[in-house]
Formats: C-alpha cells, sequence, structure tokens
C-alpha cells in the first residue's frame, strides 16, 4: 500500500494533486474505453485509470499515447494499460501464440516507458482437447524469453472449459509454472463469479495459490453464478451481492479500477459507493 508524508504541500499551502490521491491506503479507479484521460479521470474523480494503448481487437503495433498520458502523471493519477483482449500465449495454434507473444512484448514496453504500474493480461485458454499442460508450459516460455520492464498482472477469466485462469485450480498449476518469474495477479469479480469460484474467502484462496494480489477488477455480473459469460454490470446491479465485493476489495487491500458501464455516470457512481464504504 502506497503512503504519504501529510507534511509534503505545494506553494500555496495545500497538498499536491499527487500527495491529495496517495491519501487514500487504497487507489480506486476506472478502465476508460474513449475520451481525454485526465478530463474523464477527473469526472469519474478516479484516482487510477486503465486504458488500451490501441484497438483491443487488433495485432497492431500499439501507438505512442504519451501525449495523452502525460498529465495523469503530472497529476498523480496512476497509470494501468490492459492488453488487447486477443492475446492468447497459452495456445497451441502458432497463428495465436507467436503474434500474441510479439504484441504483449510491444504492449509492455510501451506501458512501461508511459510510466504504467502494470500490464494487465488475459491467462488465456487452449482448444477443447488440448493437454493444459502445454499451455501452462507455453506460459513459462514468455516469462523465459522476455525481459519486462513493469509488472506482468494475469487476470483471472469468466469461461471456457479448458481456460488456463478460470477456476483456482488451475491458476494454481500456471503458479507452479511460471510463479519463479513473479509475475503479478489481478482479481476480477465478475470474471471469478461467472467463472464459477464463490467470492466468499476469495482473497484468502487466490493468495494461498499466488502469495499476492496486485489489482482488482471490482465489476458486477449481468449473469448468474458460474454461467461463464464475461458481460459487467455496475456494483449494485446484476446478479453479485455488492457486498460481497467491497469485501473482496476490502480483503485485497490492492488498489482497484471499475470496469462497469454508464461511462462518467455510472463508472463514477460505482467509485464512490467503494469509497464510502472501503476504509480511507
Amino acid at each position: 500500500m502506497e503512503t504519504t508524508d501529510p507534511q509534503r504541500h505545494d506553494a500555496g499551502g495545500e497538498l499536491s494533486p499527487r500527495r491529495r490521491t496517495l491519501l487514500r491506503m487504497v487507489l480506486i479507479g476506472a478502465h476508460l474505453h474513449e475520451g481525454e484521460p485526465l478530463a474523464e479521470a477527473r469526472a469519474r474523480k478516479a484516482e487510477i485509470l486503465q486504458i488500451f494503448l490501441g484497438d483491443p481487437q487488433g495485432w497492431k503495433k500499439p501507438p505512442d499515447r504519451s501525449a495523452d498520458t502525460r498529465p495523469l502523471t503530472d497529476a498523480g493519477i496512476g497509470l494501468y494499460v490492459h492488453a488487447p483482449y486477443l492475446v492468447n500465449v497459452a495456445t497451441t495454434n502458432n497463428k495465436i501464440r507467436i503474434p500474441s507473444r510479439k504484441i504483449l512484448d510491444q504492449h509492455a514496453e510501451a506501458a512501461a516507458a508511459l510510466g504504467a504500474r502494470g500490464l494487465i493480461v488475459h491467462g488465456g485458454h487452449m482448444n477443447d482437447g488440448d493437454d493444459p499442460r502445454v499451455g501452462f508450459d507455453n506460459w513459462r516460455k514468455v516469462f523465459e524469453r522476455a525481459h519486462f520492464d513493469l509488472p506482468i498482472l494475469i487476470e483471472n477469466t469468466a469461461g471456457g472449459d479448458n481456460a488456463m485462469a478460470r477456476r483456482l485450480d488451475r491458476i494454481a498449476r500456471l503458479w507452479d509454472a511460471v510463479g519463479n518469474f513473479n509475475p503479478g495477479f489481478c482479481l476480477d469479480t465478475c470474471h471469478a463469479h461467472a467463472g464459477g469460484e464463490e467470492l466468499l474467502d476469495l482473497v484468502d484462496r487466490v493468495k494461498a495459490i499466488t502469495g499476492r494480489i496486485d489489482l482488482v477488477h471490482a465489476n458486477g455480473s449481468r449473469d448468474a453464478f458460474g454461467s461463464g459469460a464475461d458481460r459487467h454490470a455496475n456494483l449494485t446491479d446484476g446478479h453479485i451481492d455488492p457486498d460481497a465485493i467491497v469485501a473482496v476489495c476490502a480483503a485485497a487491500g490492492a488498489p482497484i479500477l471499475v470496469e462497469t458501464p454508464g461511462l462518467r455516470e455510472g463508472q463514477g457512481a460505482d467509485i464512490a459507493f467503494l469509497r464510502e464504504r472501503l476504509p480511507a
């Protein structure tokens, strides 16, 4: 957790924007799909922000986003980057795995250059009938073959019977393969619920495997428990008890991002909901 020196003020006697941001023990923010990042962060009262660097469904090298993100740094708003959705480094399909490795490397390099706190990437999946051991080994090769200048945060996923990070038993096998490389972990509440993992005591069960939770994606779910559907809802809507989401966030003690619907209004309300219920 980040702490602050309360004596650090700007010239006018007020706390600087960065110091005001860091006064909270837990930083809360949102994923931004569009708009000017600093303005959108302020509209949501977000202390951290997550963005895509380019097309989340494309293979192109990410563009330079420094002009967009530099104002965030100046304002003390932390940045996370989400890798494209189509990245799947576990698969046996060379036409997907090889470009996935390349674009993951490119996004990691670009995100590190922006001063991002982490690059979030989904755990990926195998085809039906494939041996999952190959997928875990393919993940190991990612870390063996590349040097990353920022934390790579592997995120649990909602669907797929042959997914690498849907259920905790698979996450345990994944960590057996990559744990020595010190990867980070991003816990998504919607994905856990839809993937068939109860939120009660989930943080303890995850930390028993990974030893850490670096980021929480606090999302409601539009679908029932175990559905396998990755469809986010606002925190007070959907099929997850909002108090269960708050409990996960409180137990994790990690920065929190909402990836919920509603743009400024919906995400702003979700951030406010968490801020009212989590200790300052």
